[in-house]
């Protein structure tokens, strides 16, 4: 699956979440509630596209049976994640798995946090190299990478607007604001 049948599906489910559940933005409620329900769009966008053998999952933290870990080449650090929101095949399709990981914050969030999230965001899309990582389509890595398209997405609820980053092979990509009318 290409990156720009993966941002359609999930602009495509943005669109019909704040149809249906921009509510849950303006209302302050937790992240958690945004992503549950973002998710349900997200799994009949999926549908919608026949897109078969891929689950839509709310903080997944399992690679196999260990918790899910990136590795910050740069710093050596093991750093534990739980997305938001996943696309992925639980493990099913060992060479094609990873396939969208979505963080969304509050604008109020501490810089770290959303630089947190931006960090992992960057890991995740990361192809394989150098041997840290396993890819080779026979076993599940002991770290997790090569998810094909990252999302972060900021709610401002003072200016009515979504900050939305896109990322690929370990950078951001493109960018881009959605004004939303209460």
């Amino acid at each position: 699956m290409n990156i720009d049948k993966l941002v359609n599906i999930f602009d495509n489910s943005n669109i019909v979440f704040l149809e249906n559940d921009k509510s849950l933005l303006f209302f302050n409620v937790s992240e958690r509630s945004w992503y549950s329900r973002f998710s349900i769009y997200l799994d009949r966008q999926m549908k919608k596209e026949k897109i078969e053998g891929y689950y839509v999952d709310t903080e997944y933290n399992r690679n196999g049976n260990k918790l899910k870990t990136v590795f910050d080449i740069s710093s050596l650090e093991v750093i534990n994640v739980t997305c938001d929101i996943i696309l992925h095949s639980r493990g099913e399709n060992k060479k094609n798995d990873n396939l969208l990981c979505i963080e969304m914050k509050k604008s109020s969030a501490s810089r770290l946090e959303k630089d947190n999230d931006k960090k992992r965001l960057k890991l995740l899309t990361t192809t394989s190299f150098d041997n840290v990582w396993s890819a080779d389509g026979k076993a599940l890595p002991e770290h997790v990478c090569g998810y094909k398209l990252g999302v972060y997405y900021e709610f401002n609820a003072k200016d009515s607007l979504i900050y939305i980053e896109y990322y690929a092979n370990g950078a951001m990509f493109n960018s881009r604001y959605v004004k939303i009318r209460r």
